[in-house]
């Protein structure tokens, strides 16, 4: 199977320029390959996942990827996909974001294999050294306004209104191309589906600025190739949850909660997600898509695609923790988990802190909010419905102060089966 075909089965192709002449030149030898990431975080996150990993497949495919990371463009802002202007960050800003994002990168393309070693480069090498001058009269000259206005990028942002300085965007983007085509052969430029209107106009530029040169012997063929938009069944955006975007910075998303992101995966979207998301094979996602059908109550694609993507993005060693950290909370292993892991663990149930350990169990469920009152709070312990650190709690009388605590600071309250609620103690 040629990775065409790996990437059909996979359903991970959504427009090609010229899919049959870029299969035959697939098929001919190694070909070098770009996707960009602009740097307007300090942190990529999951929604850049389907790309990199992309790139990744392309690489094991034996072709040659380049990860593009933007500090130029990212000081100017693309107006795909967004209704309105990106606020512009500071150079320094910027070039701290473009060297986290290039660790980032590092950890899913080997810029050590043999004979196709990934390449990283940053396009502010190129644009900072642009004059207003040059950009005009040898760039922005292959590009009419007309052209630029049909785009669906610019077009959607009329009504709106777009500065110039988004609009110039995509000229930016195009002369990326082409300076990767001169200066490492890159034959191919691959995106998001909301970067087709950008990607084809780096392929005409390069035909145009081909044209125009005396010295081109032969018109150098390129592509450009989009992958799907990741949508969820229940028509939700993929990537965002209650608490913001996923994120692959372990401080910003730990791995416990990066892999629960994926456990929680509709039976819907499972087995798409294996195929965009992991590097198991069909024969594996078949045997996985007929576990959801037959047996979807145990959750095995679910748990695998956990496992693969945590270990793809933090390690082994922490996806093994996440999974651990999970067991813990299903089976009643608190006492087993660390307090930073119980902090992260219960960060999003209503928490409070509390200082007076003369407070009773009566009144710490009304300070939590497990209860509406110290009434309903007598309800709720003499009817054997809460408990606290996997244990029953029945007595109204225990001060605070004399409960033991997880990790010398946590109380863990459940109220019923579902119902959680973290009380830190800091007396």
């Amino acid at each position: 199977m040629d990775i065409i075909q790996e990437l059909e089965s996979r359903g991970l192709i959504y427009q090609t320029t010229d899919k049959e002449e870029l299969t035959k030149r697939l098929q001919q030898g190694k070909l070098t390959l770009y996707t960009g990431f602009d740097p307007t975080a300090d942190s990529l996150h999951i929604g850049h996942l389907l790309p990199i990993l992309t790139l990744r497949r392309f690489q094991q495919a034996g072709h040659q990827p380049i990860a593009l990371v933007g500090g130029g463009t990212g000081m100017i802002g693309d107006p795909s996909g967004r209704s309105t202007e990106r606020s512009l960050n500071t150079a320094d800003v910027v070039k701290g974001y473009s060297d986290k994002l290039k660790n980032q990168l590092e950890r899913f393309l080997d810029f050590d294999r043999e004979g196709n070693p990934a390449i990283m480069a940053n396009n502010y090498d190129w644009l900072g050294q642009l004059t207003l001058i040059e950009f005009l009269r040898d760039i922005g000259k292959h590009f009419s306004i007309n052209y630029m206005l049909a785009k669906d990028s610019v077009s959607a942002r009329l009504e709106n209104g777009i500065s110039f300085t988004e609009f110039s965007y995509m000229i930016m983007q195009a002369y990326d191309f082409w300076k990767l085509n001169q200066t490492h052969n890159c034959e191919l430029q691959m995106g998001g589906s909301d970067q087709w209107g950008n990607i084809t106009a780096g392929t005409e530029f390069i035909r145009r600025a081909n044209q125009d040169n005396e010295n081109q012997t032969e018109a150098k063929k390129v592509f450009g190739l989009t992958l799907p938009l990741v949508l969820k069944s229940d028509g939700t955006k993929f990537g965002k949850t209650a608490g913001g975007a996923v994120w692959l910075d372990a401080s910003k998303t730990s791995p416990y909660k990066f892999y629960q992101f994926w456990l929680n995966t509709d039976d819907r979207d499972v087995v798409k997600f294996l195929k965009y998301f992991t590097f198991l094979s069909m024969e594996e996602l078949n045997a996985l898509e007929n576990a959801v059908a037959t047996e979807p109550e145990k959750r095995e694609a679910q748990r695998t695609l956990a496992r693969e993507v945590t270990s793809l993005v933090h390690g082994e060693a922490a996806m093994k923790r996440a999974e651990e950290i999970s067991v813990a909370l299903f089976n009643g292993g608190l006492k087993e988990l660390t307090p930073s892991e119980i902090a992260d663990s219960f960060s999003d149930v209503p928490s409070t802190t509390l200082e007076d350990g003369e407070l009773t169990m009566v009144d710490v469920l009304v300070q939590v909010g497990a209860a509406k009152s110290k009434r309903e709070s007598r309800e709720y312990l003499n009817n054997n419905a809460i408990t606290v650190n996997d244990v029953r709690f029945t007595d109204l009388e225990t001060k605070l102060a004399d409960i033991e605590l997880l990790g010398g600071q946590y109380l863990v309250i459940r109220r019923g089966k579902k119902n959680y609620y973290l009380v830190e103690y800091k007396g």
